[in-house]
């Protein structure tokens, strides 16, 4: 078992986003610790997507704090994000089907000599040695990416991500659409990276796969924190009543924050 480090790599500390008239996040808290998958759930509108773009630097924060291995951060743009070492795996993969696997895990990083001139041994032998240290297998990494199963899609955007030696990897539904083999390869494959020492924001609805792989549960609701839950003591019951709100633990959380204010 991958050591959990005291410090998170990640915490978002009283977290709020508009868009207009729309309050979509407000005064959301989540850590995320190197060596562990946090599964981000809730129900559609919970405020998951936008999370995970204020992460991403898609989408600036207008209130809060973001913590990077516990300094505070901006995070304005997507390169930003980047550049501290945060890779998204968004659900439609942005793969080119007309590409090979060499060509797409190095799609806008070619690596070329004297500058020019694509240098495709020094790609093909790097593609090999990344997908050979995560255990993906994929009958050539010179077929189309069109010839590949939606499981080795995949993998191959996630592999994709690695390049840049990320800290934290967020994924996007990874699973969504998949059979159960090719569901089987992916979340594999999240154990692996866990298993780095990478932290990992896994954004799903499937709570098998949840369950699964996930270490903690954080429970989004009508943009805001319902819970976070241990998934060895916590069953799927109990999270699927704080993703509809039967349970409502933002409330009991706010109750307890007033309550310390107040001592």
């Amino acid at each position: 078992m991958v050591h959990v480090t005291a410090t998170p790599v990640l915490a978002l500390r009283g977290v709020s986003k508009r868009f207009g008239a729309v309050q979509a996040l407000t005064d959301v808290d989540l850590e995320i610790h190197a060596g562990e998958v946090v599964a981000l759930v809730g129900d559609n509108g919970a405020g998951k997507s936008t999370l995970v773009k204020t992460i991403a630097g898609v989408h600036p924060i207008d209130e809060g704090v973001i913590e990077w291995q516990g300094r505070q951060v901006s995070v304005n743009r997507p390169q930003d994000a980047q550049h501290l070492g945060i890779a998204t795996v968004y659900q439609d993969l942005a793969l080119a089907d007309n590409i090979d696997v060499v060509g797409n895990l190095f799609l806008g990083r070619e690596i070329r000599r004297y500058g020019i001139v694509l240098n495709e041994v020094e790609m093909e032998r790097r593609s090999r040695e990344l997908l050979d240290s995560l255990s993906i297998r994929i009958p050539s990494v010179r077929i189309p990416i069109a010839s590949l199963s939606g499981g080795q899609r995949q993998v191959v955007a996630i592999a994709r991500s690695m390049l840049g030696e990320p800290k934290l990897v967020i994924l996007d539904e990874p699973t969504a659409a998949l059979g159960v083999e090719q569901t089987a390869q992916v979340l594999d494959l999240v154990e692996r990276l866990r298993a780095r020492g990478l932290a990992v924001l896994l954004i799903s609805h499937n709570m098998a796969d949840v369950k699964a792989v996930a270490d903690r549960v954080a429970v989004l609701r009508l943009g805001g924190n319902n819970g976070v839950f241990d998934v060895r003591t916590t069953s799927q019951e109990e999270i699927i009543a704080a993703i509809t709100g039967a349970t409502d633990n933002a409330v009991t959380r706010r109750a307890s924050r007033t309550a310390e204010v107040q001592k």
